[in-house]
């Protein structure tokens, strides 16, 4: 059986009649943004890849408490996602910039062309604006990495941040004042990045 069009929901109901390539389709679907979550926000990858293999455990276990009337299952694995970091940030080992190895696997290099100079200028822009992310306090970060990075709109990241939508507009508002404030004081930063453009190319 190939797996391809069909919905999360649907995915789901046959993870949950026993069809195993229900489960396999729904992770690989899924699990790469949960991931990049994840690490964005503990800056860790074990810890990210521990966060993940959890979010999935706890959709395969009875009664998991996914309400398909209160969202949508990407915004429920999120909210999972998101109580898990929680519960490491406040256990005080992580709240810290990316190290190498995690700014490399959430932020893909993206060549520009063949010109040397034009994909060097731009890595140099994907650099800044990696930093200037994983500086965010905690608040702001998460709310760029779900909104900008992975495009949850704004009804889910509402539900998965527990907060009114008027609330992720206003941190998210606050969040890409706080960037740019960040991104000019880089110095090899080009003003031309400036837009929200470049967050959503790099996903």
């Amino acid at each position: 059986m190939t797996f391809g069009t069909e919905t999360d929901d649907e995915l789901l109901a046959l993870m949950r009649s026993g069809h195993e390539q229900g489960f396999v389709a729904l992770y690989r679907r899924r699990q790469g943004a949960i991931y990049r979550f994840a690490l964005q926000m503990s800056g860790s990858p074990a810890v990210a890849e521990d966060i993940t293999q959890e979010v999935f455990l706890t959709l395969i276990r009875d009664g998991c408490g996914f309400d398909p009337q209160r969202g949508t299952l990407s915004g429920y694995l999120f909210g999972i996602a998101r109580k898990l970091v929680l519960r490491h940030l406040e256990r005080g080992r992580s709240d810290v910039a990316l190290d190498a190895e995690g700014e490399s696997s959430a932020w893909p290099e993206l060549a520009v062309n063949d010109d040397p100079l034009a994909d060097l200028t731009h890595r140099e822009g994907v650099a800044a604006l990696r930093r200037a992310v994983s500086a965010l306090p905690r608040r702001y970060r998460e709310v760029v990495v779900l909104c900008d990075l992975e495009e949850v709109d704004y009804a889910d990241a509402a539900r998965i941040l527990g907060c009114p939508i008027g609330t992720v507009r206003s941190r998210l508002h606050r969040a890409r004042a706080l960037l740019l404030e960040k991104l000019h004081q880089e110095r090899n930063f080009r003003p031309a990045m400036g837009a929200w453009k470049p967050l959503r190319c790099l996903t």
